[in-house]
Protein backbone atom coordinates (compact mmCIF):
# COMPACT_ATOMS: atom_id res chain seq x y z
CA UNK A 1 0.00 0.00 0.00
CA UNK A 2 1.22 3.37 -1.07
CA UNK A 3 1.57 5.47 1.53
CA UNK A 4 2.07 9.56 2.04
CA UNK A 5 2.96 10.85 5.53
CA UNK A 6 3.62 14.90 5.99
CA UNK A 7 4.85 16.42 9.05
CA UNK A 8 6.08 19.51 10.12
CA UNK A 9 3.18 21.88 10.18
CA UNK A 10 1.71 23.79 12.93
CA UNK A 11 1.41 27.55 13.83
CA UNK A 12 3.51 30.42 13.27
CA UNK A 13 3.98 33.96 13.24
CA UNK A 14 3.69 35.83 9.89
CA UNK A 15 7.05 36.67 8.65
CA UNK A 16 8.20 32.81 10.31
CA UNK A 17 8.84 29.91 8.68
CA UNK A 18 8.51 26.20 8.98
CA UNK A 19 9.81 23.22 7.06
CA UNK A 20 7.33 20.25 6.08
CA UNK A 21 8.16 16.92 5.18
CA UNK A 22 6.45 14.16 3.22
CA UNK A 23 7.95 10.68 3.81
CA UNK A 24 6.89 8.06 0.74
CA UNK A 25 6.65 4.30 1.64
CA UNK A 26 5.21 1.61 0.38
CA UNK A 27 7.13 1.43 -3.35
CA UNK A 28 9.77 3.72 -4.63
CA UNK A 29 9.22 6.81 -5.84
CA UNK A 30 12.38 7.80 -7.69
CA UNK A 31 10.72 8.26 -10.79
CA UNK A 32 8.09 10.21 -9.81
CA UNK A 33 7.51 13.85 -9.38
CA UNK A 34 6.74 14.97 -6.15
CA UNK A 35 5.33 18.22 -4.45
CA UNK A 36 3.17 19.65 -2.78
CA UNK A 37 -0.63 21.66 -3.15
CA UNK A 38 -2.58 23.34 -0.67
CA UNK A 39 -7.00 23.88 0.27
CA UNK A 40 -8.63 26.10 1.83
CA UNK A 41 -11.66 24.88 2.76
CA UNK A 42 -14.22 25.66 0.16
CA UNK A 43 -11.49 26.74 -2.55
CA UNK A 44 -10.00 24.55 -5.27
CA UNK A 45 -6.77 22.62 -4.08
CA UNK A 46 -3.69 24.12 -5.69
CA UNK A 47 -0.55 23.58 -7.00
CA UNK A 48 2.34 24.86 -4.91
CA UNK A 49 5.70 23.25 -5.97
CA UNK A 50 6.98 19.86 -7.40
CA UNK A 51 10.28 18.86 -8.07
CA UNK A 52 11.37 16.10 -10.67
CA UNK A 53 13.02 12.62 -9.33
CA UNK A 54 16.95 13.89 -10.58
CA UNK A 55 16.02 17.11 -8.65
CA UNK A 56 17.36 18.99 -11.86
CA UNK A 57 13.37 20.47 -12.27
CA UNK A 58 12.10 22.72 -9.95
CA UNK A 59 8.77 24.66 -9.89
CA UNK A 60 6.78 27.04 -7.88
CA UNK A 61 3.59 29.23 -7.75
CA UNK A 62 3.71 32.51 -8.46
CA UNK A 63 3.01 33.70 -5.26
CA UNK A 64 5.62 31.69 -3.11
CA UNK A 65 8.35 31.90 -5.14
CA UNK A 66 11.32 33.34 -3.95
CA UNK A 67 9.48 32.22 -0.39
CA UNK A 68 9.32 28.40 -0.52
CA UNK A 69 11.93 26.08 -1.56
CA UNK A 70 11.40 22.41 -2.20
CA UNK A 71 14.32 19.48 -2.00
CA UNK A 72 13.91 15.76 -1.93
CA UNK A 73 16.16 13.15 -1.10
CA UNK A 74 15.28 10.02 -2.80
CA UNK A 75 17.70 7.86 -0.89
CA UNK A 76 15.02 8.49 1.82
CA UNK A 77 12.06 8.97 -0.34
CA UNK A 78 11.18 12.11 1.22
CA UNK A 79 10.28 15.62 -0.33
CA UNK A 80 10.53 18.94 1.75
CA UNK A 81 8.85 22.10 1.74
CA UNK A 82 10.85 24.90 3.60
CA UNK A 83 8.72 27.91 4.17
CA UNK A 84 9.58 31.30 4.74
CA UNK A 85 8.35 34.48 5.46
CA UNK A 86 4.85 33.32 5.94
CA UNK A 87 1.75 35.62 5.43
CA UNK A 88 -1.54 34.70 6.47
CA UNK A 89 -2.39 33.77 2.31
CA UNK A 90 -0.43 30.48 3.13
CA UNK A 91 -2.50 29.49 6.08
CA UNK A 92 -4.22 26.56 3.91
CA UNK A 93 -3.55 22.61 4.95
CA UNK A 94 -0.92 21.45 2.99
CA UNK A 95 -0.74 18.12 0.66
CA UNK A 96 1.77 15.93 -0.28
CA UNK A 97 1.72 14.30 -3.39
CA UNK A 98 3.08 12.26 -6.36
CA UNK A 99 2.78 11.86 -9.69
CA UNK A 100 4.51 10.19 -12.59
CA UNK A 101 4.56 12.98 -14.92
CA UNK A 102 4.65 17.31 -14.16
CA UNK A 103 1.18 18.45 -13.57
CA UNK A 104 -0.40 21.59 -11.66
CA UNK A 105 -3.76 19.71 -11.89
CA UNK A 106 -4.74 18.41 -8.26
CA UNK A 107 -7.34 15.93 -10.46
CA UNK A 108 -4.97 14.15 -11.99
CA UNK A 109 -2.54 13.49 -9.12
CA UNK A 110 -1.72 9.86 -8.86
CA UNK A 111 -1.02 9.97 -4.46
CA UNK A 112 -1.89 11.60 -1.77
CA UNK A 113 -1.15 12.15 1.59
CA UNK A 114 -3.29 13.10 4.19
CA UNK A 115 -2.25 16.89 5.27
CA UNK A 116 -0.92 18.57 7.30
CA UNK A 117 -2.30 22.20 8.91
CA UNK A 118 -0.43 25.81 8.96
CA UNK A 119 -1.75 28.42 10.33
CA UNK A 120 0.22 31.68 10.36
CA UNK A 121 -0.92 34.24 13.00
CA UNK A 122 -0.54 38.09 12.20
Amino acid sequence: QVQLVESGGGLVQAGGSLRLSCAASGRTFNRYYMGWFRQTPGKEREFVANINWSRDSVDYAQSVKGRFTISRDNAKNTVYLQMNSLTAEDTPVYYCAADRFFTYNAKQIDYWGQGTQVTVSS
